[in-house]
């Protein structure tokens, strides 16, 4: 996607800190990229001058190392092992307290969780389309997830272009990128002398209004066009196609899923990094003296030997099945569930996974049909 509105705003470079003034005035605590582990993550702004400028990150199977880059631009680099899921699905909460009353009887307590207005800066198309898929899933129906529901509604995502794709990217492929196209407040596109600028929400208009930019000039426009189709042909892997539902399903034997398996960990860092993955596991932690418990929801796995567990048995024993639930759920049955794959392209699985292994790699050598068994 490389598509851009007819009529952006133009932001100066010099003026980017006043973009994050007129958002902290609006009452939003700033995240944008930060240098921690070794790795890009998302951390509050002390103040509206403190984005880091020069971050880039070599990334390949296994592998992801922080540079520097020669331009000194603000947003160069392609994306860290997270981004939005964190912020709204958090790793670790307590969904509900249970406490005894005078009478020994016990009493449930909603809990009430934190929900700062938070302002995103930085954010990639990937994890946009990533956050519409965690939208479907934990706002869908009658009763949404409250907790989810309380953080989003605080949320105000400046969305940037992704002009320096990492070598472990494949949005282009899957369609959610490089160039924002929806789902953002804000969306920034870096040149050498400032930001193309577009508002895709009243919220992002609003503050884009107060900040009264003047238009961007068709060059800059064309500019910013160009950048992002290039970002586009630069990816270099990409997955056989958009719906891989019938192909995937229909090979749910094959024996590649064998030779995978020999070479998985089962650590479940893919799916911690994943920007779409939900599972998660509820369990109950009793206070010491028996007068209260905190019922807790934490991220979980499905390469997990617990999260197969049913009642006597276990539905997925080996890391084959593991993994061949995991890819399968992944590329073919959201199609069932949502509509779409649930790969946005983003590679974090594959810079992220110790083994180095590659879900391009992967899905092309199943769908291969000189390798059907």
């Amino acid at each position: 996607m490389s598509s851009l509105p007819d009529h952006p705003g133009f932001l100066p470079l010099a003026q980017l800190p006043s973009l994050v003034a007129q958002l902290m005035a609006g009452g939003y605590q700033c995240l944008g990229p930060a240098v921690e582990n070794g790795a890009i993550v998302m951390r509050p702004l002390d103040a509206s001058d403190g984005l880091q400028r020069g971050l880039q990150a070599e990334q390949a199977p296994g592998h992801y190392r922080l540079t520097q880059d020669p331009h000194n631009r603000y947003f160069a680099w392609a994306n860290g092992p997270q981004a939005i899921k964190p912020h709204l699905f958090a790793p670790r909460e307590s969904l509900w307290r249970t406490q005894r009353n005078e009478q020994g009887r016990l009493q449930f307590i909603a809990v009430e969780p934190p929900a700062p207005m938070l302002a995103m800066i930085g954010v990639r198309a990937c994890d946009l389309a990533a956050l519409a898929l965690q939208d479907a899933h934990f706002l869908r129906g009658t009763q949404p997830d409250a907790h989810y529901a309380r953080r989003r509604e605080q949320l105000f995502l400046v969305a940037v272009q992704c002009a320096e794709p990492g070598a472990t990217c494949f949005c282009a492929s899957t369609g959610d990128g490089p160039t924002p196209t929806t789902g953002y407040d804000l969306a920034l596109t870096e040149l050498a002398e400032g930001f193309v600028t577009v508002a895709g929400s009243a919220k992002g208009a609003a503050v884009l209004n107060a900040m009264n930019l003047a238009p961007a000039t068709s060059q800059q426009i064309d500019a910013a066009r160009q950048q992002g189709q290039a970002a586009a042909a630069a990816q270099t892997r990409s997955l056989p196609g958009r719906n891989l539902r019938d192909t995937l399903m229909s090979r749910l034997e094959h024996p590649h899923w064998e030779e995978v398996a020999a070479r998985c960990l089962a650590c479940g860092n893919c799916t911690a990094v994943c920007p779409t993955c939900f599972c998660h596991a509820e369990i109950d932690e009793p206070s010491l003296d028996g007068q209260s418990s905190e019922h807790v929801r934490m991220w979980d796995s499905c390469f997990g030997e617990t999260h197969g567990h049913l009642h006597g048995f276990n539905v997925r024993p080996d890391i084959r099945s593991r993994y061949r639930q995991w890819l399968t759920h992944k590329l073919a049955t959201w199609h069932d569930q949502y509509g779409r794959s649930g790969c946005v392209g983003c590679g974090r699985c594959i810079a992220w996974c110790p083994a180095e292994i590659d879900i391009t790699e992967e899905v092309a050598a199943l769908a291969n049909p000189e390798a059907q068994p």
